[in-house]
């Protein structure tokens, strides 16, 4: 009797506790930012991503590999996201705008000169942009941040943009080449790793980037001046697959979700901090925190120069980059301009 009790004990358990209650551990696979970037990825996205199970509460594992390290190029950020070979992906902005233009919608040259207009500009195009994502490569955009204004560092002494004429300047993206060709100056796509020893050769004159990621690059040793005229905000953000984030409750996806949003929260204002500290740092002021102490000349700011990049969004870089985009989807520019274009012309 008491066996045939103990048996039926046993065949209510799967009727109690149906196949799947028992939930597994969920890994997360997340490429990370180049680890040599600078001290957004190495203060701030490393250390939360390797928090984010006990931020969270969620039953996660994560496993957090920067691009560098996996060996995966940074242009390829999208297509490894597609193919569920990682999670979630902290996309290069400008790297990826190859494989979707309306993602470099967020950030043309001209368009986001201050935090301020950078924070209105992407809440106001990037539902359009994870619109894209979620259709091409099967992705959740979750948010957008700043690398912080890009401004440009010389090794010969320049007064302001007309001076970077017969230069040979290293850029981020499409839309910085056609606006210092503009000025007369050649522009080249050049890894970030490479950029100090190129500045120091005499293969690139100037270069294009934010003062903190300068700062932790050494660009300071093998330049003179800086010019510091905000051309953009080198846009960088976290996409999820699809699939991988459909293996979370909705609940999970919630507060996964939100805590990514977090993240990107906090980079923006650490981003701003960051600018500041790393110009004093670059040009021998006090306080200087966190970077390296340099002796670079800011060269003053003319309003030449900001009537100049001002103009480059309507006229520089949104014709060119709205051909590209419309080539994809032929309602991008269209929504820029219902978006983007309208809060620029208020």
């Amino acid at each position: 009797m008491r066996r045939s009790l103990r048996l039926t004990a046993c065949a209510l358990v799967p009727a109690l506790f149906p196949l799947g209650t028992f939930a597994e551990t969920v890994t997360l696979r997340v490429l990370g930012q180049p680890s040599g970037s600078g001290l957004i990825a190495q203060q701030k996205e490393m250390p939360y991503f390797e928090a984010l199970a006990e931020k969270t509460g969620l039953d996660i594992k994560i496993e957090y590999l920067p691009v560098d390290v996996a060996g995966i190029p940074d242009t390829d950020g999208l297509r490894v996201l597609r193919s569920g070979l990682f999670d979630i992906v902290s996309i290069r902005g400008p790297q990826v705008s190859r494989d979707e233009p309306s993602v470099l919608g967020l950030d043309l040259v001209g368009q986001n000169t201050s935090f301020e207009a950078g924070r209105a500009h992407v809440a106001a195009f990037l539902p359009y942009v994870d619109s894209r994502l979620q259709t091409a490569f099967n992705a959740k955009l979750v948010g957008m941040w700043p690398a912080g204004p890009q401004v440009i560092f010389c090794k010969p002494e320049v007064a302001s943009l007309a001076d970077l004429s017969g230069h040979k300047v290293r850029v981020g993206d499409q839309s910085a080449a056609n606006f210092v060709a503009k000025m007369g100056a050649t522009g080249i796509s050049m890894p970030f790793g490479e950029v100090q020893q190129s500045l120091a050769r005499g293969v690139v004159d100037c270069a294009i980037t934010g003062p903190a990621s300068a700062n932790s690059g050494g660009w300071p040793e093998a330049t003179t001046t800086v010019l510091p005229v905000a051309l953009q905000l080198a846009m960088n953000g976290y996409a999820i697959n699809l699939r991988s984030l459909e293996k979370l409750s909705p609940d999970e996806q919630a507060k996964l979700i939100a805590a990514l949003e977090a993240l990107t929260a906090e980079i923006w204002d650490f981003s701003e901090e960051l600018y500041d500290d790393a110009m004093r740092c670059n040009t021998g002021a006090e306080p200087c925190e966190r970077g390296v102490s340099y002796n670079l000349t800011a060269a003053p700011v003319s309003d030449a120069d900001l009537a100049a990049v001002s103009a480059a969004v309507t006229e520089i870089s949104f014709p060119v980059w709205a051909e590209q985009c419309n080539a994809v989807a032929a309602d991008c520019a269209e929504t820029w301009q219902a978006t983007v274009g309208a809060l620029l012309a208020k």
